[in-house]
C-alpha cells in the first residue's frame, strides 16, 4: 500500500481488500485472513484500525437495513460475514500481538536498565500481576529474544550481565518440567489430614520429595535446607558464590512450585474450605521464604555489597510479587492472621519478615490488605502499639481505594486491639462503626464480625468496670448471640469460633460456667477447622478457667496445657495468664499430684503435640515460673 495515505485511508483500504478477495472465493481459511492482518497492521495503531473496521461494519449494516433488493441484501450480508471474519481475525491479533509487545517491551527494559537494576527488571517481566502476565512458554520466548538481541549487539559486556538472566529462564523451564509431574504426589504419600509444609526433617513432605527428584544443584540444596529446616545463613555459606542464572532459575522453580500448588489446590472442589486454607498456607509459606532468604543474603559475607543488595532487593520483590497475588482472592483472611494458616520453626519470625518488604512498598490496595494480616499476628503477640500501627495504615488505604470489606475489618481489628489495651471506649467506637457500615453494605461477614467484636468490646468494658449484675451483660450477650446467627448463616467458620469464644467468655465472666463451657467447646471445634491458632489457644484457656471453677482438674489441666503450648508456639503473650492459673492447681495438688494428672493425660496430649510437645509442657511451666523470680 502507498505510504503517502493516512493510516485510517490505509486501513480501510485493506479492509476493502479482503472483503472482496473473500467475495471473489480468493480466501480460503482464516489462517489468511490472520496473515494479511499479521503484515499490515502496525504495532501501536490497533485503535486506528478498530475505528475502521466499526466504521465499514456500520456501513454494511446500514445498507442491509433500508436495502430492499433480494440480490444486493444477499451481497450486502455475503461482505456483512466477511467483515466479521476480519473481526474474529483481529481479535485474535491484538491478543497475539500484546504479548508480543509485552516480551519486546519487557527486553527493551532489561537492556535500558542499570546493571544493578537488571534483575529487577527482569523480575517485573514475569510478575503474575502485571496485565499482559506471560505464561511459562512466554517465559522462554523471552529468554530467546534476550539471546537473539544480545548476538546482534555483540557486546561482551551486556553478554556478561544479561546472558545469565536468559539462561536461569531456561534452566528453571526445564527444572520445573522435572517436578511439575511430582508437584502433589507427596499429598498422596502421607495419611489424610496431614496435608501442610512440614513433615519428618528430610524424610517425607514437599521440600524433601522435590529435592530428590531435581538434579540442579543450588536449587536442590535450598530444597534440602527447607527438608531438613536449617538455617538459609547456613544454606549460603556453605554454597560455591552462584551465578545470576542460578537465582533465576530458582526463582522460576519456586514460582511454579507456589502457583501450581494454588491452582491445585483452588479445584479443589469436594472440599473448597480445605482447598482455600491450603492455599493460604502456600501463598505465606513461599512469601516468608523469599523474606527469609532476602535477609539471610543480606547478612551473607559470601556476597559483595553489590550483590548483596541486588539479590536482597529481588527476593523482596517476589515476597511482595507473592503477597499482591494473594491479597487478590476472594479467600483473603481479612479476619485471619499469619498463624491462622501455618506452622513450623523456620516460620516463627514471619511477621518481622514480612513486614520489611511492606515498607518498600507506597500504598496499595492490595497493602492494605496485608497489613489486616500482619495487624491480626501482632497483636496475638502482645504488641500493640504495632499493631494499632498496621489496622491504621490499612484502614486509611483501605479508605483510599474504596475497599470496603477492608476498611470494616480494619476497623473491627482495631476495636478488638484496644479491647487487648483494657481502652473499651475506643473498642466499642469502632466496632459500632465497623456495624453501621457492615449494615450498609449488605456484607454479612463484616457484620457478623463487628457484631461479635462489639459484644466482646462491651463483655470487658463491664467486667472492667466490676459489673456482676448479670442484666449488664444481657445487651453484649444479645450482640454475640446475633453475630453467631449471622456467621453461622454464611457458614464461616472463623466468624462462628470468634462469637462461641466471645460468648464462652462472657458466661464466665458472670460465672455461668456450664453455659460457658457449652460455647468454648463449639468454638474450639470451629477453631480447628479454620486453622485459628491463636482463637484455638485463647479457647482453651478460657476452658481451663470454667473447668478449674467446676473443681474438675484433669480437665483444667488438660485444656489449660494445651491452650498454654499453642499460645507459646505462636509467641501470644496470653499463655501467661494460663501458665498462671496452671501453677495454682499446682500449688493445690502439689509437684506430685500434679505430674500424676498430667501424665494421665498423655494420650490426648500426643495426637494434638506429639510426643515433643508434651514433653515440653512442665519446661514452660518452669519457664512461667522463672519469669516471676
Amino acid at each position: 500500500m502507498s505510504e503517502s495515505i493516512s493510516l485510517p485511508d490505509r486501513y480501510l483500504q485493506l479492509i476493502d481488500k479482503i472483503v472482496d478477495t473473500t467475495l471473489k472465493g480468493k480466501i480460503r481459511s482464516q489462517e489468511q485472513v490472520y496473515q494479511m492482518l499479521l503484515r499490515e497492521v502496525e504495532s501501536g495503531t490497533g485503535e486506528i484500525f478498530e475505528r475502521a473496521l466499526s466504521q465499514r461494519q456500520s456501513a454494511i449494516q446500514s445498507q442491509i437495513d433500508r436495502e430492499t433488493d433480494e440480490l444486493k441484501q444477499a451481497k450486502a450480508n455475503r461482505k456483512y460475514r466477511a467483515l466479521q471474519t476480519i473481526a474474529q481475525q483481529w481479535e485474535r491479533w491484538e491478543k497475539e500481538n500484546k504479548v508480543a509487545v509485552a516480551i519486546s517491551q519487557a527486553v527493551n527494559q532489561i537492556f535500558d536498565a542499570e546493571p544493578p537494576q537488571r534483575l529487577t527488571a527482569l523480575l517485573r517481566a514475569i510478575d503474575p500481576n502485571q496485565p499482559e502476565a506471560l505464561t511459562q512458554q512466554q517465559q522462554q520466548k523471552l529468554a530467546k529474544f534476550l539471546q537473539q538481541k544480545l548476538e546482534k549487539t555483540n557486546n561482551p559486556e551486556l553478554s556478561q550481565q544479561i546472558l545469565p538472566l536468559a539462561m536461569g529462564l531456561k534452566k528453571g523451564w526445564e527444572s520445573w518440567q522435572q517436578l511439575e509431574q511430582h508437584l502433589v504426589s507427596w499429598i498422596y504419600d502421607r495419611g489424610k489430614g496431614s496435608l501442610g509444609f512440614g513433615g519428618v526433617p528430610g524424610e517425607d513432605g514437599p521440600w524433601a520429595l522435590w529435592s530428590k527428584k531435581l538434579n540442579r544443584p543450588f536449587p536442590k540444596a535450598l530444597l534440602n535446607t527447607l527438608a531438613f529446616n536449617r538455617s538459609f545463613s547456613d544454606f549460603l555459606r556453605q554454597q560455591p558464590t552462584p551465578d545470576m542464572s542460578e537465582w533465576v532459575e530458582t526463582t522460576v522453580i519456586f514460582q511454579s512450585l507456589q502457583r501450581g500448588l494454588v491452582a491445585w489446590f483452588d479445584k479443589m472442589v469436594y472440599d473448597s474450605k480445605v482447598g482455600a486454607k491450603l492455599s493460604i498456607s502456600t501463598y505465606l509459606t513461599f512469601a516468608v521464604i523469599w523474606s527469609q532468604l532476602a535477609n539471610a543474603v543480606r547478612q551473607s559475607a559470601g556476597l559483595n555489597s553489590t550483590s548483596r543488595e541486588q539479590l536482597a532487593n529481588a527476593c523482596f520483590q517476589v515476597t511482595l510479587q507473592i503477597l499482591r497475588a494473594f491479597a487478590q482472592r476472594d479467600y483473603f483472611p481479612l479476619y485471619g492472621g499469619i498463624f491462622a494458616a501455618f506452622t513450623g520453626e523456620y516460620l516463627r519470625g514471619a511477621l518481622e519478615y514480612l513486614s520489611e518488604p511492606l515498607r518498600r512498598v507506597e500504598g496499595t490496595e492490595e497493602k492494605a490488605r496485608i497489613l489486616t494480616l500482619l495487624g491480626y499476628s501482632m497483636r496475638t503477640m502482645g504488641e500493640y502499639e504495632r499493631a494499632l500501627g498496621f489496622h491504621e495504615q490499612a484502614l486509611e488505604i483501605s479508605r483510599d481505594f474504596g475497599d470496603r470489606p477492608c476498611e470494616i475489618a480494619s476497623l473491627n481489628h482495631l476495636s478488638r486491639t484496644f479491647v487487648a489495651q483494657k481502652n473499651y471506649q475506643e473498642a466499642i467506637r469502632y466496632s459500632q462503626q465497623a456495624l453501621v457500615l457492615s449494615r450498609q453494605a449488605g456484607d454479612r461477614l463484616s457484620e457478623a464480625n463487628a457484631l461479635a467484636t462489639l459484644g466482646f468490646s462491651e463483655v470487658f468494658q463491664a467486667r472492667d468496670r466490676g459489673e456482676l449484675e448479670p442484666e449488664v451483660y444481657e445487651v453484649a450477650i444479645n450482640y454475640l448471640q446475633q453475630g453467631l446467627a449471622l456467621a453461622e448463616r454464611g457458614g464461616d467458620r472463623q466468624s462462628q469460633a470468634l462469637c462461641f469464644s466471645s460468648l464462652g467468655i462472657a458466661y464466665v465472666e458472670i460465672d455461668r460456667y456450664q453455659e460457658a463451657i457449652g460455647y468454648l467447646q463449639k468454638a474450639w471445634e470451629a477453631a480447628q477447622i479454620s486453622g485459628d491458632l491463636y482463637l484455638q489457644g485463647l479457647t482453651l484457656g478460657y476452658l481451663a478457667q470454667a473447668f478449674f471453677h467446676q473443681s474438675d482438674l484433669p480437665k483444667t489441666i488438660f485444656f489449660g496445657a494445651l491452650g498454654m503450648y499453642r499460645l507459646e508456639q505462636i509467641q501470644a503473650t496470653e499463655w501467661r495468664r494460663i501458665a498462671g492459673l496452671l501453677t495454682i492447681v499446682k500449688g493445690q495438688l502439689g509437684e506430685s499430684g500434679f505430674q500424676d494428672l498430667l501424665a494421665e493425660q498423655r494420650r490426648n496430649f500426643l495426637p494434638a503435640i506429639g510426643v515433643d510437645g508434651y514433653d515440653y509442657l512442665p519446661e514452660l511451666l518452669e519457664k512461667y515460673q522463672r519469669s516471676l523470680e
